[in-house]
């Protein structure tokens, strides 16, 4: 760490549980350790990003995407000079509370939990590693230090009006400064999501051919990548050509990302992680030119794979699957797992056993909410389904 403003991980709020420190590694560092080798870490191999798990051994998964999010994050952290290890605990920790089957296993849970309380990924990711991995003696989830949580828990920036009830009951114990932004290494989080998605999901789009490398040549930012690319080899072949083209785009919206965030921090000239935290504003960001540029690719992204009729096709068979499997849970609460029964005894309202189901079936995976559909109703989760 250079930057006056970068989280010391000597200095740091501490943990909920006190304990003593480790001899070798930095309290950010242990942070990193636990969600690496946490079970909902694990289980993102699994999980969708955008195409389901099953579709393609090439596609990305929530795993992988988290481990591309956290490389990008140590580059632009360790630029800047921030802790790189807070950093990479915030990015390997930020998708842990998504559903099986991405935002559509999501958007289907979120509205069957509307009468009790609601869903978010984000809030859920929380709860993960605060309450639901139960692997030590002495407390419930990983015991994260108070710079970790909260880089998880608002690295998109404050979150104000109506909290989610996961996020809500932590912070009345455990207070993360919810209507404040995060620290720098926490913004720089979120932006390497931004950088890693718009990137990695142009590489998927292609391989399941659902458009072409000159279509993706005429975008924004795209069209001097592909143009330097020929310049320079003329004749490459069509997968080297759009790869060399990509790692540019790759490589101008980390170095935009960085630019833009020194002259921020420089203006503001922070003295302390606090003083980032009070700026009132994200100091790590796009450039207003790129960020122009990016919608117009996101808008592409959207209509051209999110929507793509074969990928709502999937949406539809997976929302099916959540929506009779929540009330399969709640009607039959005897077909959980013996480790879940404690919890439904323990559960004194429908809300509560709601909240219980909600988080069994938030933290499956793909392949296995397709099995337990299966098994559990007889019927075809996707027809002709591969792969599984």
């Amino acid at each position: 760490m250079t930057a006056p403003f970068a989280s010391d991980p000597a200095k740091s709020r501490g943990r909920l549980y006190p304990e003593e420190e480790s001899t070798f590694r930095s309290p950010f560092q242990r942070d990193r350790d636990r969600i690496i080798h946490a079970s909902a870490f694990r289980r993102l191999k699994h999980k969708t990003q955008v195409f389901i798990e099953h579709e393609g051994d090439y596609f990305r998964t929530r795993l992988t995407h988290s481990i591309e999010v956290a490389q990008v994050a140590r580059t632009i952290a360790g630029t800047l000079g921030l802790n790189q290890e807070l950093t990479e605990a915030v990015a390997l920790a930020h998708d842990l509370g998504h559903t099986p089957f991405g935002h559509t296993g999501e958007d289907a849970l979120s509205e069957l939990m509307a009468p009790y309380g609601g869903f978010d990924h984000n809030a859920q990711a929380i709860r993960i590693v605060t309450h639901l991995e139960r692997h030590y003696a002495e407390w419930d989830g990983l015991n994260l230090t108070w710079e970790t949580l909260e880089g998880i828990a608002k690295h998109n920036g404050p979150v104000t009006g109506d909290i989610p009830w996961a996020l809500a009951a932590y912070n009345a114990r455990h207070d993360l400064e919810l209507h404040t932004h995060a620290s720098a290494e926490a913004q720089v989080a979120a932006l390497s999501d931004d950088i890693a998605y718009n990137n990695h999901d142009l590489h998927d789009g292609l391989r399941a051919e659902l458009f072409s490398t000159d279509e993706l040549a005429e975008l924004p930012l795209l069209q001097g990548c592909f143009a330097e690319v020929d310049g320079l080899f003329p004749g490459l072949n069509y997968y080297r050509r759009r790869h060399e083209a990509l790692r540019r785009f790759f490589g101008i919206l980390v170095e935009d990302v960085i630019s833009v965030s020194r002259t921020n921090l420089a203006a503001l000239a922070p003295q302390s992680a606090q003083d980032v935290r009070d700026a009132g504003r994200m100091m790590v960001q796009f450039s207003p030119p790129v960020w122009e540029q990016l919608k117009v690719i996101r808008e592409f992204l959207f209509h051209r794979m999110y929507r793509a009729p074969e990928v709502v096709e999937m949406r539809r068979h997976v929302t099916q699957v959540v929506q009779e499997l929540f009330p399969l849970f709640m009607q039959h609460t005897d077909v959980l797992p013996k480790q879940w029964r404690k919890d439904v005894e323990d559960a004194r309202t429908e809300q509560d056993l709601a909240r219980i189901v909600s988080d069994y079936i938030a933290g499956m995976t793909d392949r296995f909410a397709l099995q337990e559909y299966e098994r559990l109703t007889g019927r075809e989760a996707i027809p002709a389904r591969r792969g599984v």
